[in-house]
């Protein structure tokens, strides 16, 4: 019967390979990580509720089948730029989003990318 070698070695190159992919890996997506997005600060329902009297804020409600209203008046898309811009002069306190409860992410997204790009910077959000 022929003796059987023993296996004493580990090969360890296998697991460096990975290991350098993996490093590099998170090299590449560790830029990407840092960059900015939106600054969140949840509030207490019953601060909201005293700072919207008190305020000048523009109120628009985001409705449960994604329409605009500002001061109970529908506000079609295409005119929400203009009439943000405008109200951001009259109410320079920043707009307060009111959303329903079925209202959809890409309906108040929207309205905030528009709000932001019309110069808007204090944005705050609540269930209507």
């Amino acid at each position: 019967m022929a003796e059987r070698k023993t296996f004493n070695e580990i090969n360890i190159t296998p697991l460096t390979d990975i290991f350098l992919v993996l490093l590099i890996i998170m090299m590449v997506i560790a830029p990407l990580l840092d960059q900015q997005g939106l600054n969140l600060a949840v509030p207490n329902l019953v601060e909201v509720q005293d700072e919207i009297k008190d305020s000048k804020l523009i109120k628009i409600v985001v409705t449960d089948d994604d329409r605009y209203m500002l001061d109970d008046v529908e506000i079609p898309v295409s005119d929400l730029g203009n009439i943000v811009a405008e109200q951001a002069e009259i109410n320079p306190d920043g707009l307060l989003i009111m959303t329903q409860n079925n209202a959809t992410h890409g309906a108040v997204v929207k309205l905030m990318d528009i709000a932001r790009n019309n110069g808007v910077t204090n944005i705050s959000l609540t269930e209507y």
